[in-house]
């Protein structure tokens, strides 16, 4: 088996459908799994999982990079694809995914001689990842980083720090953990080299700003819970921090470029920061 596509999920009846469609190529025939740990969904996300073919385990909520690890360690495939629920693999990527696995052993592709040519596919393969082997053998090659598109308001989010926005997403079986952190938490290689793969997944993650502005009061808790400083109550953390956040996303990195959604992501993005230290605080007192 070559393909184990891996995710989390909790209520996704509204977007798991296009995450799955989008890898279907990936598993068909026997080439690989999907396998999805659900925390306890009490929509259609189970079942329509299980429509095509995943193997659903549904358990207790431990956190997201808790969750993350244990549907990778339930996963048997050569290579692991992870993906959120609200993600969908662009077709350029999708040829890149397949391209690292079609060609067998891509090292004996790389370094093939020229005289004993390879056959119009593997060509095109070898030439997909020939960029990826340019630093590091593709033996020692565990896993690859990819880039993700982000939509907000219906608009793709192209500046301010939210493009490329790079995720190792697919590793090797055994080569890669999720941190253990509360949020924001990304899976790290434990072993080999990270190549790069070309085309983006694409999230859609905030259709509404009450779907943006619950994601950030939950998020600022989670944040809230990994700041380790409890130095009371600070005007720079909760007023100046935030506003500094702004002015560098914004106008340094041109978030500006992305008009009125722009705007707002930049805008409650600092108010984010500020309830993050915020939170901080009060839990602080809540200890005295």
């Amino acid at each position: 088996m070559i393909f184990s596509v891996v995710l989390i999920t909790h209520n996704e009846e509204a977007n798991i459908e296009r995450t799955l469609k989008s890898v279907q190529s990936l598993v068909a025939h026997g080439k690989g799994e999907i396998v999805v740990v659900d925390s306890g969904s009490n929509d259609r996300t189970v079942e329509i999982a299980q429509s095509f073919g995943a193997k659903v385990f549904v358990e207790e909520w431990k956190g997201y990079a808790s969750q993350k690890n244990s549907a990778i360690d339930k996963a048997s495939g050569e290579w692991i694809l992870s993906l959120d629920a609200d993600e969908e693999v662009e077709a350029e990527l999708l040829e890149q995914i397949v391209a690292v696995s079609e060609t067998g052993n891509l090292v004996e592709v790389l370094n093939s001689n020229p005289n004993d040519p390879l056959g119009a596919g593997e060509k095109v393969a070898a030439t997909k990842v020939m960029a990826i082997a340019e630093r590091h053998a593709l033996n020692s090659t565990s896993g690859f980083q990819v880039s993700r598109k982000n939509l907000f308001l219906g608009r793709w989010i192209r500046h301010g720090g939210f493009w490329p926005d790079p995720k190792l997403r697919l590793f090797r079986r055994g080569a890669a953990r999720f941190e253990d952190r509360a949020v924001h938490e990304d899976a790290k290689l434990t072993k080999g080299f990270a190549g790069t793969l070309q085309g983006a997944l694409l999230h859609h993650s905030y259709p509404t700003l009450a779907d943006y502005i619950d994601h950030m009061n939950r998020y600022s808790s989670l944040g809230a819970e990994m700041v380790k400083s409890k130095a009371g109550f600070s005007v720079a953390n909760i007023l100046v921090r935030p506003m500094a956040t702004f002015m560098y996303n914004y106008f340094v990195r041109a978030g500006f470029l992305d008009g009125h959604e722009g705007l707002l992501l930049h805008l409650y993005h600092s108010i984010y920061v500020s309830w993050k230290y915020a939170k901080t605080w009060e839990a602080s007192r809540k200890t005295i």
